[in-house]
């Protein structure tokens, strides 16, 4: 018989994000909302709180965690070639429960980590969590599905769990907590990222806009569209020149006044 897992320990993951408009740093709200998730699970179960970032501890961003409740941040000293998973599972080995965002927000955010991270710790993972509550060492997690479907999933202890942004959690910051905790930086010894050679790190670019006319149909005549092929009008230019074509292209351009000149 599987002897049952005690919840004594909770372990949250969190990034530094990169403000939209400022581009300074500053922290990942999904990051905020599972901690907030997890410190709520502390208090109920008389769990360990733990949270813990891989990263760069003079990083002012770590300290806005503390104004969201955290009492301290543990932050594994590495650089930007260095494998996060690697440490991070090396130092989360027997912590029965990691919560962490879906993503970071602005830097390096690919949405794998907490997958790696399942797969070095031999965890069960469940992704895109809105709440979750726990029985005995059984998870049940509320799972965000595409066109505002929901599902329900039961899961057994040790589990990493990635909340997703839309989860019900309201972080509150508060200053005196940001003066009362500490940021504690740990030596590591580092674990290079096979493939960090081949890395360009640089600024996003923003993405272009793309042109589209304005639809004039009724709400009826578009409906129909789902059930008929119909045409939707429009040339199409294959005789001529070059500029034959550029001019048919700025027509159609003017005409549903996409540009202005």
């Amino acid at each position: 018989m599987k002897a049952q897992v005690k919840l004594d320990r909770i372990a949250v993951l969190v990034s530094v994000g990169r403000h939209r408009v400022s581009g300074v740093s500053c922290y990942s709200r999904n990051d905020a909302s599972a901690l907030e998730i997890a410190r709520a699970l502390a208090r109920a179960h008389g769990a360990q709180l733990e949270v813990l970032h891989a990263g760069d501890p003079a990083n002012l961003a770590l300290t806005d965690y503390l104004a969201l409740g955290a009492p301290r941040v543990d932050v594994l000293a590495c650089g930007d070639g260095d494998d996060a998973a690697a440490l991070l599972a090396e130092r989360l080995r027997g912590i029965p429960l990691v919560l962490t965002g879906t993503r970071a927000e602005g830097a390096y955010d690919t949405g794998m980590l907490p997958y790696r991270l399942a797969d070095a710790l031999g965890y069960t993972l469940v992704d895109s969590a809105l709440d979750l509550t726990l029985e005995g060492d059984r998870l049940a997690v509320t799972q965000f599905l595409p066109k505002g479907f929901r599902r329900s999933v039961d899961a057994a202890l040790p589990t990493v769990v990635a909340i997703h942004p839309q989860a019900a959690a309201i972080p509150r910051y508060a200053y005196a907590r940001a003066c009362a905790g500490t940021v504690e930086p740990h030596r590591v010894e580092s674990a290079r990222e096979p493939s960090a050679d081949a890395w360009q790190i640089a600024a996003v670019e923003r993405k272009p806009i793309k042109l589209a006319a304005a639809e004039k149909r009724s709400g009826h005549a578009r409906m129909l569209t789902a059930t008929t092929t119909e045409s939707r009008g429009g040339n199409v230019v294959i005789e001529g020149t070059s500029v034959e074509k550029a001019q048919a292209i700025l027509g159609y351009l003017r005409e549903h006044r996409l540009i202005d000149y």
